[in-house]
């Protein structure tokens, strides 16, 4: 399975900032129809209306108020391209105090979240030729980090549904990807202590486009992220893909 976001409609949420604003102009300036930038607060993205003019439309999308996801993709009927990207990272190690809320939290977008735009979204995919929809995951979703263990936990599980998301949405010729990522410049990175090393947010952009024409469902888009798919690589093949052409 093959995407080309060439003339394309897409949606990203989180596209006001970091790893989804890096996005966002790389769907675009590879040619991109129209881009739904999904964010919370609406005057946030108003920096891409101001680059791309009305390419670019603002509409509002909380993942954690399953109204507004519904009415997003009633709202971005045409869309073939989505981009599930926000999330949230809480800095709690299993042992800390605060490590049941961070989860919940955590678990409450990234996970919670995930679902729910896939059930709002993958209806209007099959109406528009299936599409493509894209996981924005973390090298954490394979590699737990002590210092944000609840995130790496919740990342794992969001894993885990793209992989079986992967599976469905094949059915209606959707195509899926995972992208795990390992620091990039963004709010994020900083919040983890992450900022020296992290590398720029457009690596994520230009590989999204790269890895749909490819047809890849995995892409480790960094520096660190490679070589942790580098070791990963054999297990994927050998049980990840494997499952999926026995399905």
């Amino acid at each position: 399975m093959s995407f080309h976001v060439q003339g394309k409609t897409a949606l990203v949420t989180g596209a006001n900032r970091g790893i989804g604003k890096a996005i966002t102009e790389a769907l675009l300036v590879h040619g991109a129809k129209k881009v739904y930038a999904a964010v919370r607060t609406l005057e946030s993205a108003q920096p891409l209306v101001d680059a791309y003019g009305d390419r670019v439309a603002v509409i509002p999308l909380d993942l954690a108020d399953p109204k507004t996801i519904q009415a997003a993709a009633e709202k971005a009927a045409d869309v073939e391209l989505v981009v599930s990207n926000a999330g949230v990272l809480k800095t709690a190690t299993a042992l800390s105090s605060e490590a049941i809320e961070a989860l919940q939290y955590e678990m409450e977008i990234n996970v919670y979240g995930l679902i729910r735009m896939a059930q709002a979204f993958a209806p209007v995919l099959k109406r528009n030729k299936g599409g493509a929809f894209v996981q924005l995951n973390s090298v954490a979703s394979l590699r737990s980090f002590p210092a944000f263990a609840t995130y790496a936990a919740s990342k794992a599980a969001a894993y885990s549904i793209t992989q079986g998301l992967r599976a469905q949405l094949a059915e209606q010729g959707t195509q899926v990807l995972s992208v795990h990522p390992g620091p990039i410049a963004s709010d994020m990175a900083q919040e983890a202590g992450f900022e020296e090393i992290a590398e720029p947010a457009s690596l994520v952009g230009e590989g999204i486009v790269a890895a749909l024409k490819a047809g890849e469902f995995h892409l480790f888009p960094d520096s660190l992220a490679k070589q942790v798919g580098g070791a990963y690589q054999g297990f994927a093949t050998q049980v990840i893909d494997a499952i999926m052409n026995e399905g």
